[in-house]
């Protein structure tokens, strides 16, 4: 029987992938089926036909994985939901956690707050990459180790591994509680710059009435925070209003709780919060160190990005 050379060439192209000991016997069962396929189209022009017909036969790596049943993804249908899932949860929980330990641990060792949070930028993409990367070789190697066995039955599913459905978020209770905590933090704030609640000693034994916070942020400082709590306010209200968050909402909540969280992290940092007065006046209750101010800026940052976070999801679903 002749063959042309592109059946040839697809010819070759199948059986130098197949086991040494099956290519002679496939290779003539596919010339075999290829010429009787051409002949049977009883067309006009014979190498017309062919092209045809090795066409439908597709990409002969394709064509070969049919008799060495090797898979043709890195990852299959059978295994992908579970990577999906496991990659998932290792981002949005190992990842983070990693992370923010490790900016912690170099907060404590070199006390800079900027270069902590650099360096824990870093970490969040290279080790991310590297969890991603290490998977996905995990789950590739599962995978031909899998059909090389011969086990390529999807895993065992129940309805039991279906997880449980979020309870839509209806604000209420919890976005007016919300709302009034943010609205006494402004009062707060003004009433003990107004007030001057605390009493010290002064010079010739008289008693001085100064401000718990630093009254140097009241030239800069304090304003955006006063404008993220009072954003704050009215982004729970409109919560209550719209019977739970949703994605305008959650994106206000972002930039409100940027407002708010960024420069009180910041002049924690710079350890410029409270009134150096009412510290020197009130050392026996106050007995902080550098590494302290740090660790509670890098905790407010936390705490304004995990309500971030957790708006957004449930704004989603």
């Amino acid at each position: 029987m002749s063959t042309s050379v592109l059946t040839e060439r697809y010819v070759h192209e199948v059986v130098r992938r197949l086991p040494a000991e099956q290519r002679d016997d496939i290779a003539e069962e596919l010339r075999t089926t290829i010429a009787d396929t051409v002949e049977g189209r009883g067309s006009a022009d014979p190498r017309v036909a062919e092209r045809e017909v090795l066409s439908e036969l597709g990409d002969p790596v394709r064509y070969a994985s049919r008799y060495t049943d090797r898979p043709l993804a890195l990852i299959g249908p059978d295994l992908y939901p579970t990577y999906i899932r496991l990659l998932v949860t290792l981002l949005c929980t190992l990842l983070p956690a990693v992370t923010f330990g490790l900016v912690v641990l170099d907060v404590l060792d070199d006390d800079n707050l900027g270069s902590a949070i650099g360096s824990g930028i870093g970490t969040l993409f290279t080790l991310g990459c590297q969890m991603i990367a290490v998977l996905t070789v995990v789950f590739g190697v599962m995978e031909r180790v899998r059909h090389h066995k011969g086990v390529v039955d999807a895993a065992t599913w129940t309805p039991d591994d279906l997880p449980e459905v979020r309870q839509p978020d209806k604000g209420g209770v919890a976005a007016c509680a919300a709302a009034v905590w943010y609205g006494l933090l402004v009062g707060l704030i003004i009433w003990q710059h107004t007030a001057e609640p605390y009493r010290a000693d002064g010079a010739g034994g008289d008693t001085k009435r100064i401000e718990v916070l630093d009254p140097g942020l009241w030239s800069g400082w304090v304003w955006p925070m006063l404008a993220g709590l009072a954003g704050l306010v009215v982004v729970q209200l409109a919560r209550v209003a719209a019977r739970g968050w949703t994605v305008p909402l959650a994106a206000g909540n972002a930039v409100a709780q940027a407002m708010f969280t960024l420069p009180l992290a910041w002049v924690f940092n710079e350890k410029s919060v409270f009134n150096p007065d009412f510290l020197a006046d009130a050392d026996t209750l106050w007995s902080s160190t550098d590494q302290a101010y740090a660790g509670t800026a890098l905790i407010v940052l936390a705490l304004g990005v995990s309500a971030v976070f957790k708006s957004f999801r449930a704004a989603r679903g």
